[in-house]
């Protein structure tokens, strides 16, 4: 029963816990930022292309 008591009072595993939702809501922010900047740069990326395969270069 004592080994129980200072399992329960024993918060040393909290703060792993804390930094792992902090983890966790870092990387969901990141793939929401690359979810919505992803549509803008492919269009940007077809346009510098289409650019770049009608240009021509004058020596």
């Amino acid at each position: 029963m004592k080994l129980f008591n200072a399992f329960l009072k024993d918060e040393s595993g909290a703060v792993t816990v804390d930094w792992v939702v902090l983890t966790a809501a870092i990387v969901g922010l990141g793939l929401a930022v690359l979810t919505s900047v992803s549509g803008g740069t492919t269009s940007l990326a077809g346009k510098i292309s289409s650019h770049m395969a009608t240009a021509s270069v004058g020596l």
